[in-house]
């Protein structure tokens, strides 16, 4: 429930009574003496969903940018005539259940904190999400996902842009684009400390060794999460869903790979730090192409009371430029993507032809271990190294002939030139195994 508190001018005194007396509305109505070319004041209750049909009636009446509406938030309302209009609006009509887009610019603009908040909180999740990372530690990233306060801004930037209001896109913008700007120079920072600390050994291929595969070289699937958190964050605010659970989705999109290029940064492998840095942008770009959507579909749109001037067009081009943006970097993902299905295609069919080959009654005393399809390490594209077969047997030393009888099986299920290299493990067994 809301009350209502709208100022009303000069001349739009009866107009506004009469909408007021048309919906079915209880009012008080007091005179304005301030002179500030207002004649009242009107004061009313109204169901969450009707607060906005019945701003745009007022706005028709003649309520426009110079007048005062303050809308609040009401415990309870004990009359028939509300219970009446509650009945009345509880079945959907215009609005359906949804926030209005009055009270959608208060609420995107309250979840956005002060700047300074905002920087000291967003260096904290950094430090702690790098910590995380370089420790291999999930709950400790995941940590660094819940103190993000990254859900206002991604909210504010496509609430300004169908609602027309350029100070909040304009906020939104530029906390998340120096927020994530932030969060990368902090993971700089704290990645090469530890690295100069030797909290890290030197040598080792610290994407390997923090198991940052997926975000120095990501995949289409990538885009799920973004794509998510956007269209979830959205939802939250206008349906009144726990914006706190959504933050953290929209965190786990852009801090991890933030941390991941600073990280790679510090260790001076630029290609896998480009890799996070697309995976950044690309999470950026789709966060806020499914916000603004969902905002569209939900009807958002420029016809609201404050809404003097069009938002079609400044909708419609923020989209195409975040849609093609999208396509343009969602190229390599699609890239990585195809050897992600093609590096288990390959190990499949290795396993099977490795199983076939061993199979052969010279071979009795040897069985496979692992198979697994090694790339080069060159991110963030990168392609088939070799195939490294592990075989396990009870004679020392390698079969001769084994690496050739299996290379020539497993390389005509591919177009390209293969390395296949066989490892073997001897084992010893002693004592009574059972079945």
């Amino acid at each position: 429930m809301r009350y209502l508190e709208v100022t009303v001018p000069k001349g739009k005194r009866q107009a506004v009574i009469d909408i007021l007396e048309d919906e079915g509305i209880e009012y008080v109505v007091s005179d304005e003496t301030s002179g500030r070319g207002y004649t009242a004041v009107v004061r009313f209750p109204l169901p969450t969903r009707a607060v906005e049909p019945v701003l745009d009636r007022l706005r028709q009446a003649g309520i426009s940018e110079d007048a005062s509406v303050v809308v609040i938030d009401a415990e309870t309302v004990i009359s028939e005539e509300f219970s009446t209009l509650r009945e009345q609006y509880s079945h959907g009509g215009q609005a359906g259940s949804r926030t209005s887009r009055q009270v959608l610019r208060t609420k995107a603009d309250e979840l956005t904190p002060p700047f300074p908040i905002y920087a000291v909180m967003l260096l904290i999740s950094a430090v702690v999400a790098t910590a995380g990372l370089l420790a291999d530690s999930p709950a400790v990233v995941i940590g660094a996902m819940v103190i993000a306060p990254l859900l206002g801004p991604a909210l504010a930037a496509n609430v300004g842009i169908v609602t027309g209001d350029d100070r909040l896109k304009s906020t939104g913008f530029s906390y998340q684009i120096v927020g994530v700007t932030m969060v990368i120079v902090a993971s700089i920072a704290l990645a090469a400390i530890a690295r100069l600390a030797g909290l890290e050994p030197a040598g080792v291929d610290i994407v390997v060794a923090t198991e940052l595969q997926e975000r120095v070289a990501p995949n289409l699937f990538s885009l799920a999460v973004a794509l998510g958190a956007g269209i979830a964050g959205i939802l939250s605010l206008t349906r009144g869903f726990s914006e706190a659970i959504v933050g953290v989705m929209i965190a786990a999109a852009l801090i991890p790979p933030s941390a991941a290029v600073g990280i790679t940064v510090a260790w001076g492998m630029y290609g896998a730090a480009t890799g996070a840095a697309v995976l950044v942008i690309v999470n950026v770009l789709s966060i806020n192409l499914a916000a603004l959507a969902t905002l569209w579909i939900a009807g958002y749109r420029p016809q609201g009371l404050f809404e003097v001037s069009p938002t079609r067009t400044p909708t419609y081009t923020y989209a195409a430029i975040f849609g093609i943006a999208l396509l343009v970097l969602a190229a390599p993902l699609a890239g990585i993507t195809l050897l992600d299905f093609h590096t288990t295609e390959l190990e499949s069919v290795a396993e099977e032809e490795a199983e076939a080959v061993l199979a052969d009654p010279q071979y009795e005393t040897r069985e496979v271990d692992d198979v697994v399809v090694e790339l080069d390490g060159n991110y963030p594209i990168q392609s088939v190294d070799r195939i490294v077969i592990t075989v396990t047997g009870r004679t020392p030393g390698p079969e001769p002939g084994l690496a050739e009888r299996l290379h020539t099986a497993i390389s005509q299920h591919s177009d390209e030139s293969l390395v296949v290299e066989v490892q073997y493990i001897v084992a010893e067994q002693h004592g009574d195994t059972g079945d």
